[in-house]
């Protein structure tokens, strides 16, 4: 683990950190610089991503290869609807003294891909979820700590909604990101093409190790806001809901519901984190901004009227910015 003599000296060393990760990052991952920088935030914030994207995207090997500079473990889950809890917090054997033993699952691990995890049934998902409230879970009335630090990212294909079970607002809530995964441009796609389909295969370095991570996430949560900075994130949030003192009036108009208070700390918290990634060292209102449309996508929801019309939650949100 780095020492540092002062927090401008350790965030200094997370900028330079940042543009290392990127930079090896970029050897596999081509065209997705957006998706990288927020999901890089969302592991120094301590938060977990939502992924939404078609197949084929590259979203295991994203998170493959963030794992591989962060020098972290990394466990895949493939969700299905016969998968259960056990299947991923693991379950008590009974050893060949017949003494029962608790065997580890995959989310004993520092990254955790959880693959489509709407195709899983409720009580699947919710032995996920507890895990990334918790960093912890509970099998037989014992609780066992998980690693630290500890990142889940889930993905979504919101192309087939047949035989899913879409997660509920409460859960969707513990995402700190929700970031949609587009198609990659032509230029980004014709290089893609050109390093995947010959027999040349890069290394990735390592950057930092886990307790560089954590050290960072600290770092994270000591960053000073001046008062208006956190002022605008939560009147922004407060726009969000409808038929409120504070809410706008395109709210009232095509929202049942708005963002908790939940979203006025994760806007303050990547705020932080954008700002040290870009080698400032306090937020302003243009970081807000920058983490504003992945954090409130996922907590806003649009009434009959606003999908009728063909409102998108996005263009809610540039509104309201």
């Amino acid at each position: 683990m780095r020492k540092f003599n002062s927090d401008k000296e350790a965030a200094d060393s997370l900028h330079q950190a940042y543009l290392g990760l990127n930079k090896e990052i970029s050897k596999i991952i081509i065209g997705q610089d957006e998706v990288v920088r927020l999901v890089l935030t969302a592991i120094f914030s301590q938060g977990h991503c939502l992924l939404v994207g078609v197949p084929g995207l590259a979203k295991t090997l994203l998170i493959q290869t963030i794992a591989s500079s962060l020098d972290l473990s990394f466990n895949r889950i493939q969700f299905t609807p016969d998968l259960m809890p056990s299947d991923i917090v693991g379950s008590e054997t009974m050893d060949q003294n017949r003494n029962f033993q608790f065997v580890k699952g995959p989310v004993f691990a520092n990254i955790i891909l959880a693959d489509e995890i709407n195709r899983t049934p409720p009580k699947t998902q919710a032995a996920l979820l507890e895990s990334m409230q918790e960093y912890s879970v509970t099998v037989a009335g014992r609780r066992y700590d998980l690693q630290r630090p500890f990142f889940v990212l889930a993905t979504q294909n919101p192309i087939e909604q047949e035989g899913t079970y879409p997660l509920p607002e409460a859960q969707l809530d513990r995402f700190m990101f929700n970031i949609n995964l587009d198609y990659p441009s032509f230029e980004s796609e014709l290089q893609i093409v050109k390093n995947t389909t010959s027999d040349l295969r890069n290394t990735i370095e390592n950057v930092l190790h886990g307790d560089d991570i954590m050290a960072y996430q600290h770092l994270v949560r000591r960053v000073p806001v001046v008062d208006n900075v956190v002022d605008y994130a939560v009147r922004l949030v407060h726009k969000t809901r409808p038929n409120t003192p504070m809410g706008a009036p395109q709210a009232s108009q095509y929202l049942e519901w708005g963002a908790g208070p939940r979203a006025s700390q994760h806007l303050i918290v990547g705020a932080k984190c954008n700002a040290l990634l870009n080698g400032k060292y306090s937020p302003d209102i243009e970081d807000v901004q920058a983490v504003a449309y992945p954090i409130l996508r996922h907590r806003i929801v649009r009434n009959f009227k606003a999908e009728a019309e063909g409102i998108t939650v996005d263009s809610i949100i540039k509104n309201l910015l």
